[in-house]
């Protein structure tokens, strides 16, 4: 073979070995930047529009030694028990103590602090885990963090809603996405209340919402079986909230108020007091009693308001609480989904494929 005729067999082979690597470097750029520039998939939903699976008391150690934990299984809701200790003014988070918390939150001020340090802290220390672990993963999809308050508010000793906001606000800042924002219209100026901006789906995508963070809170369990409370949190919020946007100070609001336990019809007549309905456009009640036949569930998809399904694992067939199998497991969240479940909330704390879902709504 030639001098010339090497020359252009090397020629040849370099040119062939180029165009195969431009092609992978190709169809590997289209697989890594598929998702941050998606326009189909899930990520380019309406956040109302799509179907997730959440975490059940998350904060218990007996399920994760850290709340970070929780975090990295891919869960889009996490749920923290608050008790609002006025003889302290702190908010406390703990299953069934009002005085100490009983917790897996660290106040972590580092990623690396995340994983280790005692535990037994504050909500406000809750919220640095959770900011700190977003600051780790940036663009991480949408975060709800479903509180309950388990004896209500006692805002007679400085223990109010205005509080709470407060110390959210001070811990977490602008990675909250709020009511305000719900209510702004993208070309300017504000629907008339939650109820409005809700029908108009005026929810971001869930990509547009990458990095935040989502409030819904509920009445708690003691609070609902004291016959002296009569003044839950779902009404107090709610009213704190309407208060707020007849003075023009919306945007202080860092939660969506749900109206709590599943009812045929529209929840909201149950509140006598009919301003208050416009500002519930998110439910939470339990999803076998969804699944049951007598509650039209699209009605909710219709109106693009969040709903919220617990005990995920009781719809009969019933799986086991904490560790079925995986397939039935996203058997069971498609299923809730097709029931216009917004979250799928269950014990599965070990199913990352699971808690990682994320299906189209209806």
């Amino acid at each position: 073979m030639t001098g010339q005729q090497n020359r252009r067999r090397s020629i040849g082979l370099r040119t062939a070995l180029m165009g195969t690597l431009t092609t992978c470097l190709a169809l590997a750029g289209s697989a890594g930047g598929t998702a941050a520039a998606d326009t189909t998939g899930p990520e380019a939903l309406p956040f109302s529009g799509a179907t997730t699976s959440g975490l059940h008391n998350t904060y218990d150690p007996a399920a994760f030694t850290y709340l970070a934990q929780s975090l990295d299984t891919g869960t889009s809701m996490i749920e923290l028990d608050v008790w609002d200790d006025f003889f302290t003014q702190e908010w406390k988070v703990s299953h069934d103590s009002l005085t100490s918390n009983k917790n897996n939150c660290v106040n972590a001020s580092t990623p690396a602090d995340l994983y280790t340090g005692s535990a037994n802290k504050d909500l406000e220390s809750c919220l640095d885990d959770v900011r700190v672990w977003l600051g780790a993963h940036p663009g991480h999809a949408p975060l709800i963090i479903k509180l309950e308050m388990k004896a209500g508010f006692q805002s007679t000793f400085g223990m109010s809603a205005a509080k709470l906001d407060q110390s959210i606000s001070a811990h977490l800042g602008n990675l909250v996405y709020k009511p305000n924002d719900l209510l702004n219209k993208p070309g300017g100026g504000q629907y008339a209340t939650l109820d409005d901006a809700a029908n108009a789906n005026n929810w971001p995508t869930r990509q547009a919402l990458a990095g935040k963070v989502v409030f819904e809170i509920i009445p708690g369990t003691v609070e609902e079986g004291n016959p002296t409370d009569t003044l839950w949190t779902d009404k107090e919020y709610a009213s704190y909230l309407r208060d707020l946007h007849t003075q023009g100070k919306t945007a202080q609001a860092n939660i969506f108020p749900s109206v709590h336990n599943a009812q045929a019809g529209d929840p909201r007549t149950r509140y006598s007091d009919t301003s208050l309905r416009p500002w519930f456009v998110v439910f939470d009640g339990d999803a076998s009693t969804y699944l049951n036949g007598s509650i039209d569930t699209s009605w909710y998809d219709t109106h693009h308001y969040l709903l919220f399904m617990t005990d995920s694992q009781n719809v009969q067939p019933a799986l086991d609480a904490t560790n079925p199998p995986v397939a039935d497991a996203k058997a069971r969240v498609a299923l809730l989904a097709k029931a216009h479940a917004t979250v799928a909330s269950n014990d599965w704390r070990g199913l990352s494929d699971v808690q990682s879902m994320v299906t189209p709504r209806g």
